[in-house]
């Protein structure tokens, strides 16, 4: 198990970026399978991207493909998701997440953190 926190979210204007930051804490980081997830108010959870154990391979959502991208570095137990081109349809709270086994979004991640805010205005 490890312990995850984000930061970098905020308040951006539309068509703007932001990077969030995800700091694992604990062993084995590159054991670890990492995702970024978000969920809106009053909408289920969706899956933003999974990133494999060495960064080398990615899964994306649809709605933000070609506009974010994610990269890890493992010698900072740290992934990172830059957003760029921001629409108010991005505003959700953000979570990265973190599994051993699980890279697609069918199965469950079993470490999260806490989330980090992100609103976009018009």
């Amino acid at each position: 198990q490890i312990q995850l926190a984000e930061s970098g979210g905020g308040l951006v204007q539309a068509g703007g970026s932001l990077r969030l930051s995800c700091k694992a804490s604990g062993r084995a980081f590159g054991s670890y399978f990492m995702a970024w997830f978000r969920q809106a108010p009053g909408r289920e959870r969706e899956h933003v991207v999974s990133v494999d154990k060495v960064g080398a391979n990615t899964y994306w959502a649809n709605s933000v493909k070609g506009r974010f991208t994610v990269s890890r570095d493992n010698a900072k137990k740290t992934v990172y998701l830059q957003m760029n081109n921001l629409t108010p349809d991005d505003t959700a709270v953000y979570y990265c997440a973190a599994s051993r086994d699980v890279y697609y979004p069918t199965r469950e991640f079993e470490d999260w953190g806490q989330g980090t805010q992100v609103t976009v205005s018009s």
